[in-house]
């Protein structure tokens, strides 16, 4: 028997009687994290991590029946033992172990390898079978390391501050703009965030993750002086509005593992793009599926037939999944570059 199968509502375990992410409102749902293409209202109990409780409340209402486990604490539903893993994504994002008489699969959600200090690092979990996500299955993506991005995030905005001109950076609100703002230099200036993005700031510091003091956007005026200084986050849709007039002079820029493409940076038009990634690399999704020893790959949303088409030309028994993940603002649709599915 298939633990997971996928159904209208989104990807189901006939024996547990459950879900994992659905995308329609179901009676039990297991939810890997809080991005909004996996994370939907309308359920009628959610299971998920303890550390993405604040996230999945703010995001889907604060009175939602909601279960929450500690990573790799188990319990066991229709003779189905579930448990959380590290996924290293987000905070509180976590893959989905289910063991079922003997058999073990591992449904991943997104992931990303590299440790950021934001949120748990990866951590992969043997099995039979894995369900791998693939945004970024291509060999072309192969990410520069962390570290380096960061510097030259604060060299540019160094720069901007020595010339007068704020620093705008369009991050995604949830999971990107926080692992920006842990890594960078706070010393440089005064920070800015978004009202989209400094409530996700608040619910971060309360899960006891550092992230430098940073004030609304919208309290500061065109003629104050520290926007001259300021690093200024706020979401790509905040991109040419109305709301961008009260920089005066600014430089911008966009982080997202998108901006490795010229075209992705050319439309959206702005002076500098930094390739950073919330989701695994062409080496980190290979590294991930061979430290789980799955000898069954199941691959979704993203450049699913060339990753499977590569894992069965390792002697792996792939094959696509499909899901209606992806329409979320956490680095999935870049600008004219995927369809809109």
């Amino acid at each position: 028997m298939d633990l997971v199968v996928a159904r209208p509502e989104g990807l189901y375990c006939p024996p547990g009687d459950f879900y994992i992410d659905p995308w329609r409102p179901v009676e039990r749902a297991v939810i890997t994290h809080g991005h909004g293409d996996h994370a939907r209202t309308g359920s009628r109990h959610y299971l998920a991590t303890a550390s993405g409780e604040g996230i999945l409340r703010w995001r889907l209402g604060q009175d939602i029946n909601l279960q929450t486990l500690e990573y790799g604490e188990c319990i066991n539903h229709h003779g189905v033992t579930v448990s959380l893993h590290p996924a290293g994504h987000v905070l509180g994002s976590a893959q989905v172990r289910l063991e079922y008489r003997g058999e073990v699969w591992v449904a991943s959600g997104d992931y990303k390898v590299e440790p950021d200090g934001t949120c748990a690092t990866f951590e992969p979990v043997r099995c039979h079978t894995f369900i791998t996500e693939s945004t970024f299955g291509l060999p072309i993506y192969r990410w520069t390391p962390q570290a380096q991005i960061f510097a030259g995030i604060n060299d540019w905005w160094r720069q901007n501050a020595a010339q007068g001109k704020a620093s705008v950076l369009f991050a995604y609100a949830f999971g990107k703009a926080q692992r920006i703002l842990h890594g960078i230099d706070p010393e440089i200036g005064p920070i800015l965030a978004h009202g989209s993005v400094e409530p996700l700031n608040r619910v971060y510091r309360e899960g006891g993750i550092r992230i430098p003091p940073t004030q609304y956007a919208g309290d500061f005026k065109k003629t104050d002086p520290a926007l001259r200084q300021a690093l200024i986050i706020a979401p790509p849709s905040a991109g040419g509005s109305t709301w961008m007039k009260r920089f005066g002079d600014y430089s911008d820029a966009f982080a997202s593992g998108w901006m490795m493409l010229r075209g992705t940076r050319r439309r959206r038009g702005v002076d500098r793009g930094f390739v950073l990634s919330d989701h695994a690399d062409w080496p980190g999704l290979l590294w991930a599926i061979e430290q789980t020893g799955a000898e069954r790959v199941m691959v979704t949303h993203g450049s699913v037939a060339i990753l499977v088409r590569y894992l069965r030309e390792l002697g792996l028994d792939a094959l696509g999944f499909s899901t209606e993940y992806g329409e979320e603002d956490d680095d999935r649709t870049p600008a004219s570059e995927e369809p809109a599915a």
